[in-house]
């Protein structure tokens, strides 16, 4: 690619990433003259691409969307992109990836040679993480009507875990402010506002089969601690305020900290000595992290608190229990 053609692939990519860009930012990313930048707007023009020049002190310009835009171009660093998310969307639990297989073959077929063959270079296979097991997926229907009441702000109403199938229990479907669609380990869920039960509620996207029509516009509301993201894991460590482990605790391994690390998850480790490290970890349950801390199968102090100890004392007294069997 020429310089020009070069800076116009650029030019276009940056454009489709906003809405609105000043033409001061634009020269300033794409490292040129306020001129050039104008000169490039108008070759894009002339391509077919509909582009305004917005008024104002920060005047710039702004890429309209239609039916007729010419095909979208990729940069490289966007091919990467896309190649990496549709060949990972098989472990998203989305139900999707046959359909992103396809859709990678389709954009593999019509890449100009020089993109294909940096496509063809990024090639992988996901792998769920260990323990995680097969996840079930949700319909991509299902996600497309949650995500549709969630951007419309209204009431949802949908039958949960199957629930209200069975005529012989007719239970009543829930009602809920849907707010954030979030993803994680393999599941979709959906934080709502949950109108019978006057409090928010996490739901499992695939066990929703959603109701139509909606219900009323509703005023959004703020997520407690205003991060969907970070309250969907506080609640899935059992904490019901900040997003950390309610039962936190630390102990000295006669390990190597180096060894300890890989398995470390969302815990710290501190390097005490050739073979001595202090771990840091969390759980839901003094038991369960105690039980978690014997899979290093090395010697340990406690450093605390003491009710770590005890769960220690506990679980030793239930092993030898278990073991006179």
């Amino acid at each position: 690619m020429t310089t020009t053609s070069s800076r116009l692939l650029n030019l276009l990519s940056l454009l489709q990433a906003r809405r609105d860009w000043p033409g001061a930012v634009l020269a300033d990313r794409l490292e040129v003259s306020d001129r050039t930048v104008r000169r490039d707007v108008e070759r894009l023009r002339e391509m077919g691409y509909r582009i305004e020049a917005t008024m104002g002190p920060d005047g710039g310009y702004r890429l309209d969307a239609g039916s007729e835009l010419p095909p979208l171009l990729f940069d490289d660093e966007q091919v990467v992109a896309l190649t990496v998310a549709l060949q990972a969307a098989s472990v998203t639990g989305a139900g999707i990836g046959e359909a992103a297989l396809r859709a990678l073959t389709t954009v593999r077929q019509v890449m100009p040679s020089r993109l294909r063959h940096r496509l063809n270079g990024v090639e992988f296979t996901p792998v769920p993480r260990p323990g995680e097991g097969p996840a079930a997926s949700a319909s991509p229907d299902v996600l497309l009507a949650l995500s549709v009441a969630i951007r419309a702000h209204e009431v949802l109403r949908f039958d949960y875990g199957g629930r209200g199938t069975d005529d012989t229990d007719p239970a009543p479907p829930r009602r809920v402010e849907p707010h954030h669609l979030v993803a994680s380990g393999g599941r979709w869920y959906l934080v709502a506002w949950d109108l019978e039960r006057d409090d928010w509620r996490i739901f499992r996207a695939d066990r929703i089969t959603p109701r139509t029509p909606t219900g009323p516009r509703f005023t959004p509301r703020e997520v407690p601690g205003g991060d969907a993201r970070a309250f969907v894991s506080a609640r899935f460590k059992g904490s019901a305020q900040a997003d950390h482990w309610p039962c936190t605790g630390t102990v000295v391994l006669h390990l190597r900290a180096d060894a300890v690390r890989p398995f470390a998850g969302d815990g710290t480790v501190e390097e005490l000595g050739p073979d001595r490290c202090r771990y840091t970890a969390g759980s839901w349950s003094w038991p369960a992290l105690a039980a978690a801390l014997g899979r290093f199968d090395a010697d340990m102090e406690v450093v605390g608190p003491p009710e770590l100890a005890d769960a220690f004392t506990v679980l030793a007294a239930r092993y030898a229990a278990g073991a006179k069997r």
